[in-house]
């Protein structure tokens, strides 16, 4: 199965941002990694708009012409976003406002009852819904009671112990993953997945839906230009 390669474009937004004007051109940006084959945006319009802001957040979505994801706490603003623009994809995460990046998944035992109305309002917009959690058996099950229509797995443990040991810290991603497709759920990833780990874990997981890859992307670009890194992250995919 061909895996899906979104690239989330935070980090152009935060080195714009950082001296104002509108170099580099994020918009520009976004056109030209769909010239180079990428499958999709993902960008995380956080309310302190440190990055992506809201405005580029409906400019972008005029633009995407692969799959838009758009990822974010399910509050009142995030949901009017996803409302208004009906994205492929809407990603919940469990972050509140003031996290620097999205380090843990959802609960969805504990959080059962908010998340099943926060999915089925998403959905209602015709947009599938992926719910961020980490790699347990049981928010899987969760995720798959709340209505989820895909999980995206927090690679960040993955990335850190792979180093490490890397048979031993694909288990959990792998019995989480297979437990997703028995209940006919895509799975995606996301977190810390890099040039040295992306193929290893396509390779143990070889049903992964998508994959949303920003920092390390983006940071690789900087040695190899963006053209050249979107060529090596796809190939680490499998499209040679």
């Amino acid at each position: 199965m061909k895996t899906r390669l979104s690239v989330n474009v935070n980090k152009i937004a935060t080195l714009r941002n950082a001296r104002g004007g509108n170099i580099p051109n994020l918009y520009q940006f976004v056109n030209d990694i769909q010239k180079f084959g990428i499958h999709g945006i993902t960008v995380h319009p956080r309310p302190d708009e440190r990055h992506i802001t809201l405005k580029d957040t409906y400019e972008i979505s005029k633009i995407v012409k692969t799959n838009y994801n758009i990822e974010g706490y399910p509050d009142d603003r995030f949901i009017k976003i996803i409302s208004d623009i009906k994205p492929e994809q809407a990603t919940i995460v469990p972050d509140t406002h003031d996290v620097i990046t999205s380090d843990q998944g959802w609960d969805t035992v504990k959080n059962k009852s908010f998340l099943i109305e926060i999915i089925k309002k998403l959905k209602s917009f015709g947009t599938k819904v992926s719910i961020f959690i980490n790699p347990e058996i049981e928010y899987v099950e969760g995720a798959f009671d709340c209505g989820a229509d895909r999980i995206e797995l927090y690679t960040g443990d993955y990335s850190s112990d792979y180093l490490q040991d890397k048979n031993n810290s694909i288990k959990k991603y792998l019995n989480a993953s297979l437990k997703g497709k028995e209940l006919n759920m895509d799975v995606n990833a996301g977190h810390d997945l890099n040039l040295d780990n992306l193929k290893y874990f396509k390779s143990k997981i070889s049903f992964l839906f998508e994959v949303s890859i920003g920092h390390a992307l983006i940071s690789d670009s900087i040695y190899y230009g963006i053209e050249n890194t979107i060529k090596k992250y796809l190939a680490e995919l499998n499209y040679e």
